[in-house]
């Protein structure tokens, strides 16, 4: 699976991926950013984060 990526600009720091998929997303400094993680092992709960977005700020590389 591609690399998840988050607009820094379109992310409003809502926090859902985070709570959705704790393994990739973490919050920073109001803003949630894709730490290094088995994205594979994850795809089904990063697909359910990026769903879950209300701004769409999760794409994949």
């Amino acid at each position: 699976m591609a690399k998840p990526i988050v607009n820094q600009e379109t992310c409003i720091g809502c926090g859902v991926c985070e709570s959705v998929c704790p393994a990739v997303f973490k919050m920073n400094d109001g803003k949630a950013i894709v730490i290094e993680a088995d994205y594979e092992a994850n795809k089904e709960t990063i697909q359910q984060a990026i769903d879950s977005c209300p701004v769409a700020a999760i794409t994949l590389e």
